[in-house]
């Protein structure tokens, strides 16, 4: 007998997230094999809802083997059939399956890195052209990388995913409302003192509408606005590779010295990828405090209630943004044991706890 909850979780991403209307083009990815009982209750879901959904099947087996035996030109090729599926889709759901994160570990930097600005502008055209929403499905793979067993997974999963996010919704937006009203962020922590504005750009709250889970309250700092040094506990993951030990140095919004303490040449090559992947295309803060575990995955990891992130490259076009990469890499720094924010001088958080 199919498991309920994946119909549950599908109408949340069909009526909710999306809000799926009749004669709506609906494009869902299914990433992933794993992925297969939940998209079909999300096709079930939209069709329901009187839309018109159509499923595409992706891997990231079918990626490894386009980055080890293609060309270069292969490598930069952007699909057109997912291009035109961008512009056909009114509505995309992105159904995200685990594999093992070390798929790609033997791939060099420099492939990795031109296949992901050939992904990134297909990710481009999902953010400005769609309502869009992403899920990552968790199996066995993922349940490994986190540390803990599948029924545990699936537990925290569906408990972090089937929630009244409306609801949850109030308690974020008073936060964000405090975060709209300031100019400058400060934020200090081990190795860490760094500053920026946000003046002018506007504070979004992810309540369960573009990530499943959620929970994030998140703006594109000013472009040259940076100054400062930060150090992230955290591993930077970029397509199942690791990077630990993450400093950053930004003058006038740009990085201008980074170092790591594995994977340096990765975290090299991806800040020499285009023009705007040294500047700082977004700062969240992960207001999820149902979620408390670091997964390696960004899509959980950066809802962490008690950390704060920093997306290197593409800024979104709702906070007023304006930095254009290829990349979007966030990272995440934790702040639960040591670390601060301040806003116009003001400290708003300390320790994991907010003080509004």
């Amino acid at each position: 007998m199919t498991d309920p909850r994946w119909q549950q979780l599908a109408d949340i991403l069909v009526n909710y997230s999306t809000g799926v209307k009749k004669n709506d083009r609906v494009l869902i990815t299914m990433m992933e094999v794993e992925t297969l009982p939940l998209a079909r209750a999300v096709y079930a879901a939209a069709v329901k809802a009187g839309g018109l959904p159509f499923v595409e099947f992706q891997s990231a087996y079918l990626e490894r083997d386009l980055m080890k035996y293609g060309t270069a030109d292969q490598l930069d090729w952007v699909c057109e059939m997912q291009t035109r599926g961008m512009e056909w889709a009114d509505v995309y759901i992105g159904l995200r399956g685990a594999r093992n994160p070390n798929e790609f570990f033997d791939i060099e930097a420099k492939k990795l890195a031109a296949h992901k600005k050939s992904m990134g502008k297909i990710s481009a055209m999902r953010t400005e052209m769609t309502r869009w929403v992403l899920v990552r499905v968790p199996n066995e793979s993922f349940a490994q990388q986190a540390a803990t067993s599948l029924d545990q997974m699936m537990s925290f999963f569906f408990n972090a995913t089937l929630r009244d996010w409306a609801n949850e919704a109030n308690r974020w937006r008073e936060i964000n409302q405090v975060f709209q009203a300031a100019e400058n962020v400060r934020i200090t922590g081990r190795e860490t003192d760094i500053t920026f504005s946000t003046k002018g750009r506007i504070y979004e709250v992810a309540d369960g509408h573009m990530n499943m889970p959620d929970g994030e309250i998140f703006t594109a700092p000013v472009d040259d606005s940076a100054e400062g040094n930060i150090y992230f506990e955290f591993p930077g993951v970029y397509m199942g590779q690791l990077v630990y030990g993450i400093r950053l140095e930004l003058k006038k919004g740009q990085v201008v010295k980074a170092t790591a303490e594995s994977n340096e040449e990765l975290l090299l090559q991806l800040l020499e990828m285009d023009e705007g992947s040294k500047r700082l295309g977004e700062f969240g803060v992960g207001v999820n405090f149902g979620i408390d575990r670091f997964s390696y995955d960004i899509l959980y990891d950066e809802k962490i209630g008690g950390t704060i992130h920093l997306a290197l490259g593409r800024a979104y076009a709702e906070n007023n943004g304006i930095n254009q990469s290829a990349l979007h890499w966030d990272i995440i720094k934790d702040l639960r044991q040591e670390g601060a924010i301040y806003l116009d001088g003001k400290k708003v958080f300390e320790s994991g706890r907010y003080l509004i």
